[in-house]
């Protein structure tokens, strides 16, 4: 059943149009940086942006943190509010559901669909940002005194393979991000017929949680929101590493995907599917 998902994912053109624009906006960041006479001052803009000019070998990071507050998200709600509203609303899902597939299987497969979109989409966001990075402004060598090293934000020299371990760390958390609210808008395709109010209804709940992100007065419920630790993947790149936001926020996302996957589930084993 995942193979058949997987499949179907790959073979939507929409897919990969949003790969594709994912990809093209730090693709587009980064040849404004290249071809302007200034970079953002340190501590202004966004993140690494005042350091890739530079270090090149850092421009995955500033890509991550492009995509990551908006961009990544809208992709993950839409892709998810369709996955099981779009099939109900095409008339597919009870012909689906007449085969011998269970709903706890086709849901599962549905989320690691989700799963494999978010990685794949990070990953050749990354790849794409170090080419294109470390072309435009060099790998920062000459700047750390080391042949092939890079500054972290704390100022010491990370090697090569340190650099590349701890982006792989930003990714894999950035990726558990995303599965919590993933889950939240799988919800949302288990409520309704519409794959476009699904994916409305999560964003929703990312504008809301912004919002809330920005009010003194909701101290309390600040971290608790699916998107307060999301930038926490930043602690990858000091040194040493700061793991307590990390940890938050793998937690906290592993507790929205329990329990919004669990409530999708409850829902749409108990749904007369008539569509």
């Amino acid at each position: 059943m995942i193979a058949v998902e997987l499949r179907k994912l790959a073979l939507r053109p929409r897919v990969w149009v949003s790969v594709v624009l994912l990809c093209a906006l730090p693709a587009l960041v980064a040849v404004f940086l290249a071809t302007a006479d200034f970079a953002p001052p340190p501590g202004q803009g966004g993140a690494f942006l005042s350091a890739v000019m530079s270090n090149g070998a850092l421009y995955p990071a500033a890509a991550l943190a492009l995509v990551l507050p908006v961009f990544l998200p809208i992709s993950v709600a839409v892709l998810a509010g369709d996955a099981v509203a779009g099939e109900a609303a095409g008339g597919t899902l009870r012909y689906l559901l007449a085969r011998p597939v269970g709903r706890t299987r086709l849901l599962a497969a549905k989320m690691c669909a989700v799963a494999v979109f978010t990685l794949v989409s990070v990953i050749l966001v990354v790849i794409t940002s170090y080419l294109l990075g470390t072309a435009l402004f060099g790998s920062g060598a000459e700047a750390v005194g080391q042949p092939g090293a890079v500054t972290s934000l704390s100022g010491s020299a990370l090697s090569t393979g340190d650099l590349a371990t701890r982006l792989l760390g930003a990714v894999g958390y950035v990726v558990a991000s995303m599965l919590g609210f993933g889950a939240i808008a799988l919800f949302l395709s288990t409520v309704t017929d519409s794959g476009l109010g699904a994916a409305l209804g999560a964003l929703a709940v990312l504008i809301t949680s912004s919002v809330l992100e920005t009010l003194d007065a909701a101290a309390v419920v600040k971290p608790y929101l699916p998107t307060h630790y999301w930038l926490a993947w930043i602690d990858f790149f000091r040194d040493p590493l700061f793991w307590r936001d990390i940890t938050s926020g793998l937690w906290l996302q592993a507790g929205y995907l329990v329990v919004f996957f669990g409530a999708a589930w409850a829902n749409f084993a108990t749904k007369d599917i008539s569509s």
